[in-house]
């Protein structure tokens, strides 16, 4: 899988070196412009870019035209149709609305499974299988808590049954005879890293995206071999967006790094 960790200004250019490819948080381009100016350059190195549209940091997708505009502007190599949290229909009839008003974008149109059971996330998994060029399955549904036995996870339960649910809700759709083999899917962040270790023989599986061990570099939390984390630091990479790095911090993300990579290896 192709693997993208976002990543503070400070620290994007050496991104490059463990990055396979740039992901791009696309609210972030209103208030830092070296951080769009990063991605502008990573198009004329000739590096995939992959423009988000910010729903897991705002709540809901970035405004339509202003996302729209940086499309045109950036010429990602592909982006996120807005769609909406959990909510099946109303991300179909997003996807489908663009589709009908922006239809000659540049790039290829990712387009992300929502909804709060099975039947709901089946619907939109099937619609975007016919329509998208690209799918994506997020790391956090709320069906995920529903569909794992119960075990004894202490404080990190919730983080184990969206560590295990996001491979039994890819298994499911295989077992259904739903996965589309043919596309391209993407997997959105993460909760415990260690979930990766399930993908590595799947190749629908293009690529993936997880700020994590960078997060957890910056809190100096060190990955465990084989494991990754066992909790998750509940800040976001977007709010350390500007954050100034010493060495130990430096020394922690690139750690982690490689720490993730042997995961997916494993």
């Amino acid at each position: 899988m192709l693997v993208s960790h976002e990543t503070p200004i400070e620290f994007l250019e050496r991104s490059r070196k463990y990055n396979d490819y740039d992901y791009a948080l696309v609210h972030l381009f209103e208030t830092n412009p070296e951080y769009y100016s990063f991605f502008k350059v990573s198009k004329t190195l000739g590096r995939e870019v992959l423009l988000d549209n910010s729903i897991f940091e705002l709540g809901e997708a970035f405004d339509t035209k202003k996302f729209v505009k940086y499309v045109e502007e950036l010429e990602p190599s592909y982006y996120v149709v807005p769609d909406v949290l959990e909510d099946s229909q109303k991300t179909r009839s997003s996807f489908h609305k663009f589709l009908i008003d922006y239809s000659d974008l540049p790039g290829l149109k990712i387009g992300v499974v929502q909804g709060k059971t099975y039947q709901e996330l089946v619907d939109c998994y099937k619609y975007m299988s016919d329509h998208a060029d690209y799918i994506a399955i997020s790391f956090d549904y709320s069906w995920y808590q529903t569909i794992i036995a119960n075990a004894k996870f202490d404080k990190v339960y919730p983080l184990e049954k969206q560590c295990r649910g996001r491979p039994r809700f890819i298994s499911m759709l295989q077992e259904d005879e739903i996965w589309n083999y043919d596309k391209p899917h993407h997997l959105l962040g993460c909760s415990l890293a260690k979930e990766f270790k399930h993908y590595t023989q799947e190749k629908s599986i293009r690529s993936l995206d997880t700020s994590n061990p960078v997060v957890a570099g910056i809190l100096n939390k060190r990955y465990l071999k084989g494991i990754g984390l066992l909790d998750k630091p509940s800040v976001l990479l977007a709010d350390l967006i500007t954050a100034d790095l010493n060495g130990d911090q430096v020394a922690d993300i690139l750690y982690n790094v490689d720490e993730f990579k042997n995961l997916l290896r494993s």
